[in-house]
């Protein structure tokens, strides 16, 4: 009786892994096009687009300036950059990592902007956002910080 239990126990735990693994498999595959698809609209310098990814009371921790609350102050960097002479760029998500309603991606980027003279420059570095799933099933990014890798 007592083997019984243990297989039945061991056969429930196994299905309960497997749910869990495909729904953060699928919760993984979402964010990274969800990552992938804000790049392009940052490519595109369609702020509207760039700016539905963030929850209305999203943190953004850009190097060099202070730490920015809510979606008003995100957008008015993020016009500021779009806008900018020369601006070009992207990034590219290198790891997920889902646990529960919270998740984060990690990635590198890669931007170029015209300096005050007219020459372009690149800057590339490292990025990490955090996501929280949203009541309607949907991922919004919460917390958004970058980086350079330039000295």
């Amino acid at each position: 009786m007592n083997r019984i239990m243990l297989i039945l126990s061991l056969l429930a735990l196994s299905s309960a892994c497997q749910s869990t693994a495909t729904r953060g498999g699928a919760d993984e595959t979402g964010l990274i096009k969800l990552d992938a698809d804000w790049s392009n609209a940052v490519a595109a310098k369609d702020v509207e687009k760039t700016m539905s990814y963030y929850a209305d009371d999203a943190l953004m921790m850009p190097p060099n300036i202070p730490a920015l609350t809510g979606k008003q102050s995100i957008r008015t960097l993020w016009k500021s950059l779009l806008e900018a002479p020369g601006f070009a760029g992207g990034w590219k998500a290198t790891k997920v990592e889902v646990s529960g309603d919270l998740s984060y991606v990690t990635g590198t980027y890669e931007i170029t902007e015209t300096d005050d003279s007219g020459k372009a420059m690149t800057d590339k570095g490292k990025y990490l956002k955090v996501w929280k799933k949203q009541p309607d099933g949907s991922w919004k990014c919460v917390a958004d910080m970058f980086s350079s890798d330039l000295q």
